[in-house]
């Protein structure tokens, strides 16, 4: 136990802190070599986890490229101006407008989409309109905290959906149908605290005169209009495919690669950028970490977790769901939501209440925002400001979230019953 907790905390900790810009892929892949080396895990096991990540990993890494491509053609800056134009100058109105686009962008293109392309494109719209900086900083505290909390009703809305749904074999429909109504109660949730913590710092008025007119922003009106109709078509074959029990990453990475190469052959985007900036690392994060984490499966973590869990699920299904979510976000908001819900998962796994599947994946999706580096999403939002010199202290953000997260958390989880 005290061999594969150590390598698990110090893989953790590089991880977070990224020391010299080492990478979160390398930091996972050393941590799995070590504990392979160590005889935490074998090579058998290193199968075992390849065969639960690889789907999920893909499929994410072909979201991810596909927002890359509408990035590039203006698809979500002309959103953010059109959620600008339609609040007609009123600054409570655009604030709302602004979560319901962090919701649907979350929803659609992942929370790490949402948090990596729609930030920087708000930023630059706010800073256009001349915006005081604690506004801005209302503004960017809201999107940052919606693209988690939203990240609940399709299987690739989140790297925790994907990584569980294919862990208990929870097809796309099904997954959908039940997490629906988590999600539109986190969003409403979520507008309304956000609203009553941050509305001393939102202005009545804004000046929309100073932003372009959306359709300025497009690379290619054409793409763009078709864009919509393979957006359609691209869920469509994700239900389509749920029916024949065909992998989600197989529509995922290939839409992603056939938007690419329509977009790189009306020379609107340049295909072998995207491909190179897109984030690979993420597929050895996963695998190495999981590999660190079976690590403590094996070492009898795991175990004591169920333990937990069959008690909770022995009392009655509301205090098992509310109960199991709560773990799931304190442990994701002390040692980071990746981690968490692979361990969850393992531990859920013969105690048989459905439920309590979709309350771990609920607080693993919305416990981390009480800490910053709760979840990979958050701890690249924060990089991403801090390179457009917004800076937000530990402190600052631990107080906001540990303030809005709870009560939006317990909401949700109520929804589930």
């Amino acid at each position: 136990m005290l061999t594969a907790s150590l390598i698990f905390l110090i893989t953790l900790i590089l991880v977070i802190w990224q020391p010299r810009g080492l990478q979160i892929g390398t930091t996972a892949v050393i941590g799995a070599v070590a504990a392979l080396i160590l005889g935490v895990v074998s090579f058998n096991d290193v199968l075992i986890v390849f065969n639960i990540i690889w789907d999920a990993t893909l499929a994410f890494i072909g979201i991810i490229i596909l927002s890359m491509v509408l990035d590039e053609i203006g698809f979500f800056e002309w959103a953010a101006l059109k959620m600008a134009k339609l609040s007609h100058g009123s600054g409570r109105r655009m604030f709302f407008y602004s979560i319901i686009l962090g919701a649907v962008v979350s929803a659609l293109f992942a929370n790490d989409g949402a948090a990596l392309i729609l930030t920087p494109i708000l930023l630059a719209k706010m800073r256009i309109l001349r915006l005081n900086t604690k506004t801005i900083l209302a503004f960017l505290l809201a999107g940052g905290f919606i693209s988690d909390s939203a990240s609940l009703p399709f299987v690739f809305s989140n790297l925790t959906n994907i990584v569980t749904a294919d862990y208990f074999g929870i097809g796309f429909i099904t997954f959908t149908l039940n997490m629906l109504l988590p999600y539109f109660v986190s969003v409403a949730t979520s507008m309304l605290f956000l609203f009553i913590l941050l509305h001393k710092d939102i202005p009545k008025n804004v000046n929309i005169s100073l932003l372009p007119e959306p359709k300025s922003v497009l690379k290619n009106y054409a793409l763009f209009k078709f864009a919509w109709f393979f957006l359609a078509f691209l869920l469509a074959a994700y239900a389509i495919g749920d029916i024949y029990h065909i992998p989600i990453s197989i529509f995922a990475l290939s839409g992603a690669l056939t938007f690419l190469a329509i977009a790189s052959y009306t020379k609107t985007v340049h295909a072998p950028t995207i491909i190179k900036e897109a984030p690979w690392q993420i597929v050895w994060f996963s695998l190495g970490l999981y590999v660190v984490v079976y690590g403590l499966k094996n070492a009898g973590l795991t175990h004591e977790i169920t333990h937990i869990l069959e008690y909770l699920n022995a009392q009655s299904q509301l205090v098992a769901v509310v109960a199991t979510g709560f773990l799931a976000a304190g442990l994701s908001a002390v040692m980071n939501n990746m981690p968490t819900i692979m361990i969850m998962d393992i531990a859920l796994h013969d105690i048989g209440n459905e439920a309590m599947i979709y309350a771990n994946i609920v607080g693993c999706n919305l416990g981390p925002k009480m800490t910053p580096f709760g979840s990979l999403a958050t701890l690249l939002w924060l990089h991403t400001l801090a390179k457009k010199d917004v800076t937000i202290s530990f402190w600052s953000y631990s107080k906001f979230g540990l303030l809005i997260t709870p009560p939006v958390l317990l909401l949700v989880l109520l929804s589930l019953v």
